[in-house]
């Protein structure tokens, strides 16, 4: 721990380790972990319940008097009415873990009087340490973090998270798959949201979105996302973000074109932007198969809509040659099978 650090920052460096400590060695032999299912596709571990309580010994031994808000105890530790707040996810990227998949992190975060002041993010399996302070910058291993410098979406990483749970709009998460591929260099699913978060701060990925997240999940990296320079909020760019469930990070410029891409699927966006993703989940349904019109793949209707400079993702820089025009598409034939001695004739 440095003495250049806030000393509660120091506090929850100490419990970030000590929860890490016991990931390892777990992962050491991670199919004797044992498993339960919060609900379809919702693990929680041994492992969890270990490291978030000692998560909350460390924090509550230096502040007795601090409120503790943990993924899998709740509010069940620490004083109820206190204005400083832990808000902790003790193994974010819990299904990860239990495949031994090396992707998951210790999620800590404090909150005062509902501003997030202190954060870490702390990596276990590669020991990166994430942290942050409200107004000194956010920081990799004591190294100054910033994100990414690139202004094009077309030469960015998007991260994001896939639904998983029962009840979860699958067909929206095809449709804004649809939007965005073509238009990004690449769009990955690491699967543990505080990291994908800590990523966008240290500028690896470009943008970071995802719906159905908790408090726990977004409250330290998003300290992280904008003490390095990024921009943070809901998928219309309203700030207040924290418990709505669906979440934007992304540098200045990447974020501002994601913003028009993503908002039509807010919960929060207006009728018509609703209507238009409606039509828009349709278009990109694979379960849409009864006419003639609906045999196209799914990548041909997934461009549907996309000009040369939607797919850019911004306009030509200077001296830079405008984007052809896209190729008329070709029209599609299908051949039916003939009788045996006969030549198959298309059908236009």
């Amino acid at each position: 721990m440095s003495s250049n650090l806030h000393p509660m920052l120091n506090v929850a460096i100490k419990a970030a380790r000590a929860a890490g400590a016991i990931i390892n060695r777990a992962a050491l032999d991670v199919e004797a972990v044992r498993v339960s299912q919060k609900q379809v596709n919702d693990f929680v571990t041994e492992v969890d319940h270990a490291s978030e309580a000692a998560i909350i010994e460390t924090l509550l031994t230096a502040y007795p008097g601090h409120g503790i808000l943990a993924e899998e105890s709740g509010s069940e530790h620490g004083a109820r009415d206190s204005e400083y707040v832990w808000i902790i996810d003790p193994l974010d990227g819990t299904t990860n873990f239990i495949h031994g998949f090396p992707v998951y992190c210790v999620s800590i975060g404090l909150s005062v009087r509902g501003k997030i002041e202190q954060a870490v993010v702390y990596d276990p399996t590669r020991n990166d340490l994430f942290t942050a302070s409200r107004g000194r910058g956010a920081f990799l291993n004591e190294r100054r973090i910033r994100v990414s410098k690139r202004t094009r979406l077309n030469e960015s990483l998007v991260s994001t998270g896939f639904p998983f749970r029962t009840g979860d709009n699958f067909k929206q998460y095809l449709a804004i798959m649809a939007d965005l591929m073509p238009r990004a260099a690449g769009l990955r699913r690491p699967g543990a949201a505080a990291l994908d978060l800590a990523y966008v701060a240290a500028g690896y990925t470009e943008a970071f979105f995802e719906t159905g997240l908790s408090i726990w999940d977004a409250a330290a990296g998003s300290l992280l996302v904008t003490e390095a320079g990024g921009l943070i909020s809901n998928f219309t760019g309203e700030g207040e973000y924290l418990e709505q469930r669906e979440l934007l990070a992304g540098t200045p410029r990447i974020y501002g074109q994601l913003v028009p891409i993503l908002s039509k699927y807010s919960k929060f966006a207006g009728v018509d932007d609703k209507l238009a993703a409606t039509a828009r989940m349709r278009a990109v349904d694979p379960s849409r198969r009864a006419g003639a019109d609906d045999s196209a793949d799914i990548y041909a209707r997934s461009t549907v809509g996309l000009t040369a400079e939607g797919a850019e993702g911004d306009a030509p820089a200077a001296g830079e040659a405008p984007a052809p025009a896209p190729a008329a598409p070709r029209k599609l034939t299908r051949v039916k099978r003939a009788p045996e001695g006969s030549e198959g004739t298309p059908e236009a």
